[in-house]
């Protein structure tokens, strides 16, 4: 497969070899049901990343001190989803085998999937971590099993019950909610009151972390694919990152920012300072 790396995340620029988290796009939007475009999500953040600073007074650590390398964006067939999904997933298994961490720019919430097995097939024990307004449980969409819709679902499906948690989900199907309550996953409606009895119980087993930007409130992130008002705030999101230091996580992603839907560009630059944030947690 090909990269494509005109800029990288600012100060993400060592060398593969020397690095030992890599950060890549995967621009695909193909299975989204609404407003699509967050294949232009991770071009356009690696441009505002230029407008942050390499430090977070958040968590009091720096880009500098840490080596990344930036890999660019996967270059995508148009109209295959199974080939897409290939390539993230040989990308990743490649980088798992020289034993470095992934960051993961979205895209639609499907290019999780693949991400999730590549990391399963090394740790058995993996947990998946969710924050999201949606449940992203159903079994399919409009006959379709491989959706944004269903990812969590299919995550499931390769890990079991008591391995997914799930927070800020405000928006679903009953069913859905139903699903999630009779034991299969560990869902926290509306916002993060469980996220601290969950690191403690999760220890230091593995943990794969997936944001959905929409879990943001649209007043203050309007740049989504499916808005869905009552999220959280900016300020929440910071405090989640915080409390995530504690665990051992492995690999994460930050998906479905579609930059178009948003003129003034905040949620391009609010996208790009979360991942500067998951980037010092890794």
């Amino acid at each position: 497969m090909e990269l494509f790396n005109n800029y990288s995340f600012i100060s993400c620029n060592k060398e593969f070899h020397s690095a030992d988290t890599i950060i890549f796009g995967a621009p695909y939007d193909g299975t989204s049901s609404f407003r699509p475009g967050s294949r232009f999500a991770s071009s356009r953040i690696r441009i505002d990343s230029y407008g942050l600073e390499t430090y977070s007074p958040y968590l009091d650590k720096d880009l500098l001190s840490r080596d990344i390398h930036d890999a660019g964006d996967l270059d995508f067939p148009f109209g295959n989803r199974d080939l897409v999904m290939r390539y993230i997933k040989e990308f990743v298994t490649n980088t798992i085998h020289h034993n470095k961490k992934t960051l993961m720019i979205g895209g639609e919430h499907l290019v999780t999937l693949p991400v999730v097995e590549a990391f399963h097939h090394k740790f058995k024990d993996l947990v998946v971590l969710h924050f999201d307004a949606h449940t992203d449980l159903r079994e399919d969409y409009m006959g379709e099993k491989l959706s944004h819709a269903t990812v969590i679902r299919r995550i499931w499906d390769l890990l079991g019950d008591d391995r997914i948690y799930q927070f800020g989900i405000r928006s679903g199907l009953k069913e859905e909610f139903e699903w999630a309550a009779s034991g299969h996953t560990t869902l926290n409606k509306f916002g993060y009151e469980m996220l601290d009895d969950v690191i403690h119980t999760i220890k230091d087993r593995p943990v794969y972390v997936t944001i959905d930007l929409d879990i943001l409130d649209p007043s203050i992130f309007p740049g989504t694919g499916t808005p869905e008002p009552g999220g959280i705030s900016f300020n929440d999101m910071m405090r989640i990152i915080s409390k995530l230091q504690a665990l051992n996580i492995v690999g994460a992603d930050v998906v479905e920012l579609s930059p178009d839907y948003d003129s003034t560009g905040v949620s391009t630059a609010v996208a790009s300072k979360i991942i500067r944030e998951m980037l010092l947690v890794l």
